[in-house]
């Protein structure tokens, strides 16, 4: 069965439109997600009124699926009070369209909104940025009040809220609670929330945290009360008597006998921690998937030029090697920074010479972008190579293996390789394959092989250690099953998703495996462009 994590997805906007005539815009987001090419309301966020910067609190949480494309969109509305939002007659802001798998790989996505046709929003900007959530990361659930806070309003008192905000590497601040607000009251009690320790502060105790009051403005125009840091290690110093005062910068330079704008005292804290590393904590780390390719160019696959060949290129859809390449490559190229695929052929004799090709790059003289380019390298170079033999693999894995060792000295979480083996037909070179794999599952690395044809694959079982544990000829066992075999065949008439799905679902774990082995913990986010968004309220 697949293995699913929960993401959370935190948003912020840019320079929104401003539909309104007296105030600016009171923008909501609405969060879809694609389901059998429909698209289905998943989660909406608070409005914000009068603001054309909102920083949303709502956390919106996915299930997500290494192994499937999971299409999002957001929809950012004006919204109009009783009428709620996604009605005719709201004024939409701008849209957005990305995939989980993109804001999971670069952990946070910042695209332009467009309006209906393709048109630009002005430049309005929407920012995503995710988190895990994990029970094994640990959770701490915190209750705040205040006591004798600053009055804000002439006629009533102020109507006090709560955000603490993590200060990351780079100086950015990433919002990660806002209370509700308690009406009329200067000393509020906030009620009690909980937050994964790595939202409130990347699970390191010494991270800084700014902690700001606000009074509460219905058009948006808060009134700032005053602020304090702190520090996770020191709320669970002193937690029951621990206490901050709450200051406003200004009034400490200009008010003589200033002390404070009253005080925020920490009513309880409670930890649950149980690390251990997720396939989500090493991608969110910076890991990189690189993904290779090698396709099969044996004689036995039939003359390209012949309808009845597996490499026919059908003007109206595509062939087999076409429909597995497509559909694991679209998975695998979100988490691939520089999108440079690298594709490997065997298999086949190359002109002018006419010399058998082991493995090589069949298009060495230009660089192979994302999936597309792949496949456009793939058509172009059918007419320039002879199918010939043998079906040898062991050098493709070897080749690979060579530059996953080359990443296994770095000694960090920071780069894993898939090979995508597409063969019509047994490997010839099976004990010289068996050893290459035993000696890759010691390496940063995962193997999938696509059987494309009618073949009879029931050796190639063998390779996948499903059935039991596969062994080198001499007897060694591989350390970690690495190895995924699926004939094509049983996905011909299902979805090109099912045959990513079954292909890919071990992936995670085999990440996980890998690096819980050599004990390399994930490595740090890198550090993002600052977004000023992330300020306070406006």
């Amino acid at each position: 069965m697949p293995l699913s994590h929960g993401v959370e997805l935190r948003v912020s906007c840019r320079h929104l439109l401003d539909r309104d005539t007296l105030n600016k815009s009171d923008p909501c987001v609405l969060l879809l997600m694609q389901s059998q090419g429909q698209w289905v309301e998943v989660d909406r966020s608070e409005v914000i009124k009068s603001n054309l910067n909102p920083v949303f609190a709502k956390i919106f949480t996915v299930d997500y699926y290494f192994e499937e494309v999971q299409k999002l969109r957001f929809e950012v509305y004006d919204s109009h009070g009783q009428a709620g939002v996604g009605t005719h007659d709201d004024d939409f802001l701008g849209g957005m369209e990305c995939t989980v798998g993109q804001i999971v790989a670069q952990k946070r996505v910042t695209k332009p909104l467009f309006l209906k046709y393709g048109k630009f929003a002005g430049k309005s900007t929407i920012t995503v940025i995710s988190e895990e959530i994990s029970g094994n990361n640990g959770y701490v659930e915190l209750a705040f009040r205040a006591k004798k806070l600053d009055d804000k309003d002439l006629f009533s008192k102020s109507d006090p809220f709560l955000e603490i905000y993590r200060i990351d590497d780079d100086s950015s601040e990433q919002l990660v609670y806002r209370t509700e607000v308690v009406k009329n009251n200067l000393s509020p009690i906030w009620e009690p929330f909980k937050v994964s320790l790595n939202s409130l502060c990347s699970c390191e105790e010494k991270r800084k945290l700014r902690c700001v009051v606000w009074d509460y403005d219905s058009r948006g125009k808060h009134d700032f009360i005053g602020e304090f840091f702190t520090t996770f290690e020191e709320m669970q110093k002193a937690m029951g008597e621990n206490k901050w005062e709450c200051m406003n910068p200004k009034y400490k330079i200009k008010k003589r006998n200033y002390k404070n704008s009253g005080i925020v005292v920490l009513l309880d804290l409670k930890v649950s921690i149980h690390r251990v590393y997720s396939f989500l904590d090493y991608i969110m780390g910076g890991c990189q998937i690189h993904f290779t390719v090698a396709i099969d160019f044996t004689a036995s696959n039939g003359d390209p030029r012949n309808s009845c060949s597996l490499h026919y290129i059908n003007p109206y859809q595509p062939n087999e090697y076409l429909k597995a390449l497509v559909a694991v490559g679209e998975i695998c190229q979100d988490y691939d920074s520089d999108k440079k695929f690298s594709a490997l052929g065997f298999g086949a004799r190359i002109p002018p010479k006419y010399e058998v090709w082991g493995w090589g790059p069949w298009d060495a003289l230009r660089p192979l972008g994302c999936i597309q380019g792949v496949v456009e390298s793939y058509q172009s170079c059918l007419p320039k190579i002879q199918l010939y033999g043998p079906t040898n693999v062991a050098p493709i894995i070897t080749k690979v293996a060579r530059v996953a060792a080359d990443e296994e000295r770095t000694k960090e979480a920071s780069q894993y390789f898939i090979l995508l083996i597409l063969t019509d037909g047994v490997v010839t070179d099976m004990a010289d394959t068996r050893e290459a794999i035993v000696r890759a599952s010691y390496l940063p690395m995962s193997i999938i092989i696509v059987g494309v044809g009618n073949a009879d694959f029931t050796d190639m079982q063998i390779l996948d250690g499903d059935d039991g544990i596969l062994r080198s000829p001499r007897g060694e066992p591989v350390l970690r099953d690495i190895v995924q075999f699926v004939p094509f065949r049983d996905f011909k008439n299902a979805s090109p998703t099912a045959l990513a799905k079954c292909v890919l679902a071990e992936v995670p774990k085999q990440v996980v495996e890998y690096y819980s082995y050599k004990a390399f913990p994930p490595r740090c986010p890198q550090p993002h462009t600052p977004d000023s968004s992330l300020g306070s309220p406006q």
